[in-house]
Order: C-alpha cells, then sequence, then structure tokens
C-alpha cells in the first residue's frame, strides 16, 4: 500500500469497533476493526467513495467473489465476509496478518533460500488452484503476500484478476514484477504470465529487490521495463544459492512465455527438486480440487477430513525429477503425518519403509495404506501358540503340569536326540582331523555381511553446466560453460533451441564450448547438459545470445 494521501476515515460499521489504519492504496484503504462475535481482529479493506462511480464498483465485488471462492486455500487470505457500509462505501472483512508482508521483510533483512522455496511452493500451489478454477491473478508480488500468525503466506488482493483467457489492457500491472508481454500494445495475459511473476517474486525474497532493480541506478518505470523486455536475468549474488535454483528462475522468467514453466504447480515441483539437492525439507503441493470424491468414506468420529485437497508427493509425480530423487531420496524419508495437512518429510525411525504401501494415482495425488507391522517379540509368517509346559521337580505345588504319560515320552524323545548329537559331533571331529590342511593362500570366507552403509540422498547427482556465456564472431556463435565437478570421462550433450520452440539434434561434445552458426537468427539459444562416463545426465542449462 502506498501513504502518498492521507487515508479516509473509517466507516461505522455494526459488530465491528474501529481500530486503526493499516494502509492505503489507489482504490482502496485498509483498516484494522475488532469484530465483537467471535471476538477477533479483522483487517477491512473499504473502497474509496471516489471510486464508486463507473465499474470500480463492480471490480471490487468481483474481488470478493474471487477471494471466497480461493480463499479456503492455506496460502490465501481468507474473506470472513463483504457489504456496504452506511455511507455506501464498499468493503471486505479480511483474515488479519500482523505480521509484515513479505516486501517488507525482504527489504529489512535477508531471507533464507529454505524460506525462499518453501514460500515460493505454498503461493506457486495458491497460483495453481486460481488458474484451475479458470482465475489469473495477475499482480503476484512480495507486497501482496502476507504472513499469518502461524508464519505461513498468505496471497491477497485480486483486485485486478481476470478469467484465464480474458485480457484488459485497462487493468493495472506493477512494472516491476510484470513480464514482457504485459507492456506490448496488445498485452496478453496467460497462466505464464503469472508463472512470470512467480519467478519475479522468489527472486525479489531471495535478493532483497525486484529482478531488474540496479542498486543505485534508474529504476524507473521506463527503465525497468527496458530490462524486462531486453536484459538477461541477473544471476544472485548469493553464495548460498545453487546454480539449479538460478536456472529454475530463469526458466520461469524467460522473455517468450512458451519458454517458460507451463504451469505454476510444475514451477513448484522445479523448486521442490531444489530442496531435494540441497537437502531440505520437501513442502508439499496443495491444491484445490472441485471434483467430487469417488467413494464417500464413513467418517470415523476421530478424524477431520479435508476433502478436495490434493497433495501432490514429490516424488511420485512424473515431473518430480529424475528417478535418484524419485527412489534414493524417497527411501529416506517418510512423511511425518499421513493427513493432508502434512508438512514435513522425516526420516524414519523405527519403522522401514517397506511397511508403508504407496499407490500413485495419475494426477499425482498419494494413497498410503496402513502400516502393517508384526508385534515385537513375534516372526513374520510364524504361529503363535501357547503350550502347556511340564512342572519342574521343586516347583511349588499347584503348578500346572503336563500329563505323566507326555513327560515320560517327552523324556525318552530328548534322550533319543541327545545320544544322536553325540554321534553326529564325533563323526565331524574324525572327518576334521582326517581332512587335508586349508589352502594357507586362499583367503577365509567372509562369516559376517559387510555392515550397512548410510544411503547419500543426493547420491548420483549430476550437477548442470554454470556460467554459461556466448560472443558472436561474424556469422557464427561461440559458446562457452563451465564444469562444476569435472570428472573423468564427462562430455556434453547439447542441443539449439529453435525462436518457434522447436529443438535441433542433440550432439555429445568432449570439451565445453560448441560453435553454432547464426542462419540469420537474431538470436541463439542452446540447451547444454553434462554427461557423465556411467551415462547419468544432469539439468539442462540454457545459454542465450542476441544481436
Amino acid at each position: 500500500m502506498s501513504s502518498k494521501r492521507a487515508p479516509a476515515p473509517p466507516p461505522q460499521l455494526a459488530g465491528f469497533s474501529y481500530q486503526q489504519v493499516l494502509g492505503s492504496g489507489g482504490f482502496a484503504d485498509v483498516y484494522l476493526y475488532e469484530q465483537a462475535l467471535p471476538r477477533r481482529r479483522v483487517a477491512v479493506k473499504v473502497l474509496l467513495a471516489e471510486k464508486m462511480t463507473g465499474g470500480a464498483r463492480e471490480q471490487f465485488q468481483a474481488e470478493a467473489n474471487v477471494m471466497a471462492m480461493l480463499s479456503t486455500h492455506p496460502a490465501i487470505v481468507t474473506i470472513y465476509q463483504a457489504g456496504v457500509s452506511d455511507d455506501g462505501r464498499s468493503y471486505l472483512v479480511m483474515e488479519y496478518c500482523s505480521k509484515p508482508n513479505l516486501q517488507v521483510r525482504a527489504r529489512s533483512s535477508p531471507i533464507s533460500v529454505a524460506e525462499a522455496l518453501r514460500v515460493g511452493i505454498q503461493v506457486a500451489a495458491a497460483v495453481e488452484t486460481a488458474h484451475r478454477a479458470g482465475i489469473l491473478h495477475r499482480d503476484i508480488k512480495p507486497a501482496n503476500i502476507l504472513v499469518t500468525e502461524y508464519n505461513r503466506p498468505a496471497l491477497t488482493d485480486f483486485g485486478i484478476a481476470t478469467t484465464a483467457d480474458g485480457a484488459d489492457p485497462a487493468a493495472g500491472m506493477s512494472i516491476p514484477w510484470s513480464p514482457p508481454e504485459s507492456f506490448a500494445d496488445n498485452p496478453e495475459f496467460t497462466v505464464r504470465s503469472d508463472v512470470w511473476a512467480l519467478g519475479a517474486t522468489v527472486y525479489n525474497l531471495l535478493s532483497g529487490r525486484s529482478p531488474f532493480e540496479v542498486p543505485g541506478g534508474r529504476n524507473g518505470g521506463a527503465e525497468l521495463i527496458r530490462r524486462i523486455e531486453g536484459e538477461p536475468l541477473p544471476r544472485l549474488e548469493r553464495p548460498d544459492a545453487p546454480a539449479s535454483l538460478q536456472l529454475v528462475l530463469e526458466r520461469a522468467m524467460a522473455k517468450r512465455a512458451g519458454d517458460r514453466f507451463e504451469s505454476a504447480v510444475a514451477f513448484a515441483r522445479a523448486l521442490q527438486k531444489v530442496q531435494i539437492e540441497l537437502a531440505h525439507s520437501v513442502t508439499p503441493i496443495d491444491i484445490l480440487d472441485d471434483s467430487p470424491p469417488a467413494e464417500e468414506e464413513e467418517d470415523d468420529g476421530e478424524l477431520t477430513r479435508v476433502r478436495g485437497i490434493v497433495s501432490i508427493d514429490p516424488h511420485t509425480a512424473p515431473a518430480a525429477g529424475p528417478t535418484w530423487e524419485r527412489s534414493a531420496y524417497a527411501a529416506q524419508v517418510q512423511p511425518e503425518t499421513t493427513g493432508a495437512d502434512a508438512t514435513m518429510l522425516r526420516a524414519p525411525t523405527s519403522i522401514p519403509p517397506a511397511h508403508t504401501a504407496t499407490t500413485a494415482v495419475d494426477d499425482g495425488t498419494i494413497v498410503r495404506g496402513p502400516r502393517s507391522v508384526p508385534p515385537q517379540g513375534t516372526i513374520p509368517g510364524a504361529t503363535a501358540s501357547a503350550a502347556p509346559a511340564a512342572t519342574a521337580p521343586g516347583m511349588p505345588p499347584g503348578a500346572p503340569s503336563a500329563p505323566a504319560a507326555t513327560s515320560r515320552r517327552g523324556l525318552w524323545v530328548g534322550l533319543g536326540i541327545a545320544a544322536a548329537a553325540i554321534v553326529i559331533v564325533g563323526i565331524v571331529a574324525t572327518a576334521s582331523l582326517l581332512a587335508p590342511p586349508p589352502d594357507e593362500t586362499s583367503p577365509a570366507p567372509s562369516t559376517s555381511a559387510a555392515p550397512p552403509q548410510p544411503q547419500d540422498p543426493v547420491a548420483g547427482f549430476v550437477p548442470a553446466p554454470e556460467d554459461g556465456s556466448g560472443r558472436i564472431d561474424g556469422d557464427q556463435v561461440v559458446f562457452r560453460w563451465n564444469n562444476p565437478d569435472p570428472q573423468d570421462g564427462d562430455s556434453f550433450i547439447w542441443q539449439r533451441v529453435r525462436l518457434d520452440g522447436g529443438g535441433g539434434d542433440a550432439r555429445n561434445v568432449p570439451d565445453p564450448t560448441v560453435t553454432v552458426s547464426l542462419d540469420g537468427d537474431t538470436q541463439v539459444c542452446i540447451d547444454v547438459a553434462l554427461r557423465r562416463a556411467d551415462g547419468t545426465v544432469s539439468q539442462e542449462s540454457r545459454i542465450c545470445v542476441a544481436e
């Protein structure tokens, strides 16, 4: 919210008592009220009186309806009610988030990579939920991400949201977090426009400023638009941010919409892969699913069920990442809870993963069956039976005893077994004395298994090429890149990326450089991946050069 103008006087609302001003914007003021019943503090957004003419009222009411439809999502601000005050101003009563929004947080102190990844995934899940409902947010930025009392992000301000197939050039925008296509003569807003803003928001959280803002430089609207449209995304100046995270943000904020992630959930899955690389706890992706359940289950009276939330497991969805993430890592982590609100992954304690029956559904939903663990002291497959024990001599009277015939028969059987054992021992001892001495040159066979080795959750991970650059030399482009972890037998697989979204034939080269013909193009891009001698391949890094 801006503070360039004084806020309007707060309206009188039945059942609410005014507390203070929270902020002011171009179309509305936000106040803190206390609700009488139920007693709680709430944020009330009130449309300005001078904005009540034209389509502003309809737009404000549309925002109320959109947020009410989506606010059951855990990462979207909850709407309690809406109405019109006695002086004719429209208002929304919303969840009050007392902590500073993420724009203030990022400006005042650095946000850790772990928190930025967690927030990015949770907000991307909220945006994906809106997209599945046919709604584009169109104003995703750190200032519109509030923080709840439980330290969860809450997306707000759907004031310029539109349907997914709509395009409204007259709608407002926030330039630092807007994609290049929003500045065209005929702007187009799509799902990938929101993906761009998601990437810009995560970049902002990590750097403390908008992506194309130059510290100490000229950062007016015209300068920002020029950089957004024509300059590559600046690298994150953080030693704790891996190269893979930079690549994810570069793809999310590609100049051409077709080069970006195809959806918000695809962006969230890419952030999950960075979490796995860093050995962080993997944040689930909660997506609202309006489809009815296949069959109703009886409520057991003890468990609270949340219907319509799909918690996508990052290790079973097809787009979750390479095999090493879904096998080596998944074999070591199990959800701390099996409910819809599970938020952390923990290492197993006493129950191995083999006791969990997991079924993957086509949409990424994970259905976990009950763990079948035998009681302590029992052997799986064995039948436990309680046999009466014979009373031993000297036992107190009244102790249970077996019949005499059974005891005598058991005694004879025992003596026979003992005698047979003595004969067998004698035969073995004689054979050992007569056997030739062992060959001292041959090693003795191992009598104990090798101790189990701890598994590495990132074993086999191949880092992507980094520090890519290109130089135009006449009618050719010379691309170079670095191998972040050189090993014997390394090579590189590269492929030219066409402007129409297609690609050329993939080729393998031994050195981190390749020369490509311009072929009359004004921009040339290649995708390059590192290939180990054992055939494992890294993620691709994209390198582009423009005339």
